[in-house]
């Protein structure tokens, strides 16, 4: 079996855009959790969005992330995650002071190597789903920086560069890796 592989990093950094390419060259790939909470939280009328309800919120994310992990158990291919489980976690731990190891317990769910996208200004936007400035999106990515290092994993920082160029970057690095 192939590793889960983690695009995280900064809000606004091109996670999602880089995830679009992965699949166009056709990759599993796993939306973010919460994009798709905020969306159906929105839809229901419900609380549970960073807005409201950040505890929540994260705490859907968790369970969200989860289930996504269940649902790709078993594929022969890499799957590529829009964040996950770890960002959940260091977000109930730097905005809730719940301790990660109450989040994740031992869980190591992803392969070794984790992608950081870093804040890019020139690209950051706001939107109905991401309202917080590039500030609080900068001191989330030096967070999620510093939790995965923590946690054992290899951080390489995606380049600021086209989409092509940072699937293939990558791409690269998952198989030579």
């Amino acid at each position: 079996m192939q590793p889960q592989v983690v695009i995280s990093g900064c809000s606004g950094g091109g996670k999602s855009t880089l995830l679009v390419e992965l699949q166009r060259r056709g990759h599993v790939t796993v939306a973010e959790p919460g994009r798709r909470i905020i969306a159906e939280q929105i839809r229901q009328g419900g609380d549970a969005v960073p807005w409201a309800d950040m505890a929540a919120f994260l705490r859907e994310a968790l369970r969200v992330a989860a289930a996504d992990l269940e649902d790709v158990a078993g594929i022969a291919a890499p799957a590529f995650f829009d964040r996950g489980l770890i960002d959940a976690a260091a977000g109930l731990q730097r905005l809730c002071r719940v301790p990660l190891s109450q989040s994740l317990g031992e869980s190591r769910p992803y392969g070794r190597l984790v992608f950081l996208a870093p804040p890019w200004p020139e690209i950051y936007r706001a939107d109905e789903e991401r309202r917080h400035g590039l500030s609080e999106a900068a001191a989330e990515y030096a967070h999620l920086d510093a939790t995965y290092r923590a946690l054992g994993y290899e951080v390489r920082l995606l380049p600021r560069t086209g989409v092509a160029e940072r699937a293939d970057c990558v791409l690269e690095a998952i198989q030579c890796g």
